[in-house]
């Protein structure tokens, strides 16, 4: 069995409000080995960012609390830890690239200080010494000129000049594991490829695990080894790259994935798109988060919470379609194997 690094269990992240504890994230149990990549993948306001913010411990200055669950990073329970022991452990061990990297930089500090601080502070390295390791990762990200642009200021760079500042920052101290938040979404389209090139080349050399976290399919498809897919705050369904895309149990990753555009002949057409929006957290429905936009909702899922079950070969899905057998209405089933959900493709399924 191969070792895992993150073990999330029963990951329960609320925030107070004056109508009580709002969950953010509820139950959420996630493993990632080590050397692998996860992507989270859901809308907006699904827990995306909430679950990343938790493993870290960066929740508790975002005004939320963490109410029940452990976080498990190489045997160790991340939520019993005291933010002054976190301190050793976040930006040294467990380190983070945020959306926007011009936010995510302190606009008084050249780039060159910024990534040096971190190395002085981890790893005890003298003033000149953490200086030549900041302008050595600007240049194995691919900054031109390192030397120079170390000794520049964050609005004297590009959007892609500055998400590699954050890469070389996060990755300074050679991290066991990297969460990447929608390092993309601020960028123009060739940038995000070059960018996720960068970040696959770097996993590779520097041997570390990732938690990729985006609204994007394709950018799941390219990186990832497992997807774990979120919806209001719930984890509905988890496995290999395959599984989701080849063999989607869950009636929200079956719309997530018809909603991709047409590759082929299918460019002027209507695109598809899962009808109404994510229910605000502080009112989620009642079942199924997901039945009051579900082409496929039964009576049950009205009432009762699917579990998340797990398949022979891992593949989990919180959906009580897995019960109805032949009369099952999702695409691809029961026979997945002649049917399939690909990318562009969008399954013929009635608007309720």
């Amino acid at each position: 069995m191969a070792e895992k690094i993150l073990e999330i269990r029963s990951l329960t992240t609320g925030f107070l409000t004056d109508k009580g504890l709002v969950k953010a994230t509820d139950r959420i149990s996630l493993d990632i080995e080590k050397g692998k990549t996860l992507c989270i993948v859901g809308e907006s306001g699904s827990g995306k960012s909430v679950t990343a913010l938790s493993v870290m411990r960066l929740i508790d200055y975002a005004g939320g609390i963490i109410e029940d669950g452990k976080v498990l990073f190489n045997g160790q329970d991340l939520v019993s830890k005291r933010q002054n022991e976190m301190l050793k452990i976040r930006g040294n061990k467990i380190t983070m690239i945020f959306q926007d990297p011009m936010s995510a930089l302190n606009p008084v500090f050249t780039v060159g200080e910024q990534i040096a601080e971190s190395l002085r502070i981890h790893k005890n390295l003298p003033e000149k010494e953490a200086w030549r390791q900041a302008v050595d990762m600007l240049r194995k990200v691919g900054i031109p000129s390192p030397e120079i642009r170390a000794k520049q200021y964050p609005y004297e760079m590009s959007g892609g000049m500055c998400q590699r500042v954050v890469i070389a920052m996060a990755l300074a101290c050679n991290p066991e594991l990297l969460i990447a938040d929608e390092p993309t979404t601020a960028l123009d389209v060739t940038v995000q490829a070059q960018i996720l090139d960068l970040l696959q080349q770097l996993k590779q050399e520097f041997k570390m695990s990732m938690l990729l976290i985006t609204h994007d399919m394709g950018v799941a498809a390219e990186v990832a080894d497992r997807i774990a897919v979120m919806y209001a705050g719930a984890l509905v369904e988890e496995g290999t790259v395959a599984e989701i895309f080849d063999r989607p149990r869950h009636p929200y990753t079956i719309g997530l994935l018809s909603s991709i555009p047409g590759l082929e002949g299918e460019r002027g057409g209507e695109l598809y798109t899962i009808k109404g929006s994510i229910p605000p957290l502080s009112n989620v429905p009642s079942g199924c988060r997901f039945h009051p936009r579900c082409p496929y909702a039964m009576d049950v899922c009205k009432t009762n919470e699917p579990p998340l079950r797990e398949s022979a070969t891992g593949h989990k899905a919180a959906c009580w379609l897995d019960d109805v057998g032949e009369d099952d209405p999702r695409p691809g089933k029961p026979n997945r194997a002649e049917t399939k959900v690909t990318i562009g493709s969008r399954p013929e399924v009635t608007q309720p």
